[in-house]
Parts: structure tokens; C-alpha cells; sequence
């Protein structure tokens, strides 16, 4: 992560990668499915770029988890 988060965002960050791995998913395969760029996916997991509501909801359909999974 190229910024210092605060603790529960870092968590979150982790948590979609975890996401993303288990529901088998390369980081090309879900820019693909959300018309996004790789690199976009790859950003988020990094910390480069936040999500907001609706990317976290796309996100969380895509990996088949609740919302809340992400920010317990």
C-alpha cells in the first residue's frame, strides 16, 4: 500500500483480495466483469484508490459475499 490507512480500511483492502481468491477470480477476470481495467482492480487492492457504495456493491455481487463481510 503506497498510503498509510487507517486501521479498518486496511482491513478492508485486505478482505477483498481474500474475496477475490476465493471466489477463484484473477484480477483480469473481474476487471472484465465490471468493464473496468485491470489495473483498476489492482489499485484497489493496493490502497491506490478507494472504493465507494457502489463499486463495493458490485464487488461484494461479483464475489458472492455480503457487504457487511467487507467491514466487520
Amino acid at each position: 500500500m503506497s498510503k498509510k490507512y487507517k486501521p479498518r480500511y486496511q482491513k478492508l483492502i485486505k478482505r477483498l483480495r481474500a474475496a477475490r481468491l476465493d471466489a477463484g477470480l484473477t484480477q483480469e477476470t473481474v476487471g472484465d466483469k465490471l468493464k473496468k481495467p485491470q489495473s483498476y482492480v489492482s489499485k484497489i487492492e493496493r490502497g491506490e484508490r478507494n472504493v465507494d457504495l457502489i463499486e463495493m456493491s458490485d464487488l461484494a455481487k461479483l464475489y458472492k459475499k455480503p457487504i457487511d463481510y467487507f467491514v466487520k
